[in-house]
C-alpha cells in the first residue's frame, strides 16, 4: 500500500519500520523540544500524512520512551483521522513529563510510532434491546 506523505524538513528520513516485523514506523521529532516536569507539550513529528481510505493512524510511545525519557501519552494514543492531511496537519504527539527534572527531546531523536489499521464505520440502529448483559462494569472479577 502506498501513502503520501510530506516532510516538513526534508533533511529528516522518512518514517521507517526498524525491522521486517515490526508493524510501527518511527516518528522523529523535527526540532529539540523541552518538556517542563509534569507538564504537557507537543513534539512536532515532522510528517503530514495521507491515510489510505478505509484506515486511520494510530500514534503510540515507542516501548522505550517512558523508561528512558519520562514521557507517556496522556491519552494512550493518538487517532489521525483520514482527513487531517492538509497545510498545518503536521502530526504532533502529545507528551507528558512524568519526571521532577525537564526532559529534552532531540531534533532527529524517534519519539514515538504510527500503525495504520483498518477502520469500519457502522450505521446507527436504534433499538429497546441490545443483548442479556452480563451485569455492568467489574463484574467478571477482574
Amino acid at each position: 500500500m502506498n501513502v503520501y506523505v510530506k516532510r516538513i524538513d526534508t533533511t529528516l528520513d522518512l518514517p521507517t519500520y526498524a525491522t521486517q516485523g515490526s508493524v510501527g514506523f518511527d516518528l522523529l521529532c523535527r526540532v529539540e523540544t523541552a518538556v517542563e516536569p509534569r507538564a504537557l507539550a507537543l513534539i512536532p513529528g515532522n510528517l503530514i500524512v495521507s491515510t489510505p481510505p478505509g484506515y486511520m493512524l494510530l500514534l503510540t510511545m515507542r516501548s522505550s520512551t517512558a523508561r528512558r525519557k519520562g514521557l507517556l501519552m496522556p491519552n494512550g494514543v493518538g487517532v489521525i483521522d483520514q482527513d487531517y492531511c492538509g497545510e498545518g496537519d503536521e502530526l504532533l504527539v502529545s507528551v507528558y513529563n512524568f519526571r521532577d527534572e525537564m526532559v529534552t527531546v532531540a531534533r532527529g531523536e524517534r519519539i514515538a510510532q504510527g500503525i495504520f489499521m483498518p477502520i469500519t464505520r457502522v450505521q446507527w440502529v436504534e433499538t429497546d434491546e441490545v443483548g442479556l448483559g452480563r451485569g455492568g462494569f467489574g463484574s467478571t472479577g477482574i
